[in-house]
């Protein structure tokens, strides 16, 4: 009676069907390559000194991520290691520039300027 149940159990088993999987989601555009002028191998120290305190700070495997928030746009600075220091080495807005990943008239505004005209 047992064998009987446990046979039932894998028959039962065996008709139900899995979910069928989810398609990928297609992943955006990459940003334009370049970077702001200015910005590329600034100390986190230079770097607060511009912008200040950064609103997000996430930290992963020796790099940092800093972002900066306005309320029209987002900053992202990203630090790698370079000897004993960290300095930034990619910069990107949301939204993004027209040329590069960064828009200056979001860094002029994050940093306190009037934006460029």
């Amino acid at each position: 009676m047992k064998r009987l149940a446990a046979g039932l159990c894998l028959l039962l088993a065996a008709c139900v069907h899995a979910p069928a999987p989810m398609p990928p989601l297609p992943l955006p555009e990459p940003p334009p390559p370049g970077e702001p002028a200015g910005l590329i191998g600034l100390s986190q120290a230079d770097l607060r000194g511009f912008f200040g305190t950064p609103s997000f700070v996430r930290k992963e495997s020796g790099a940092e991520l800093w972002r900066y928030d306005g309320a029209k746009c987002q900053a992202f600075f990203f630090f790698y290691p370079k000897g004993d220091a960290k300095v930034v080495r990619h910069v990107e807005t949301v939204p993004r520039g027209g040329a590069i990943a960064a828009d200056s008239n979001c860094l002029d505004v994050l940093r306190g300027r009037a934006p460029a005209s």
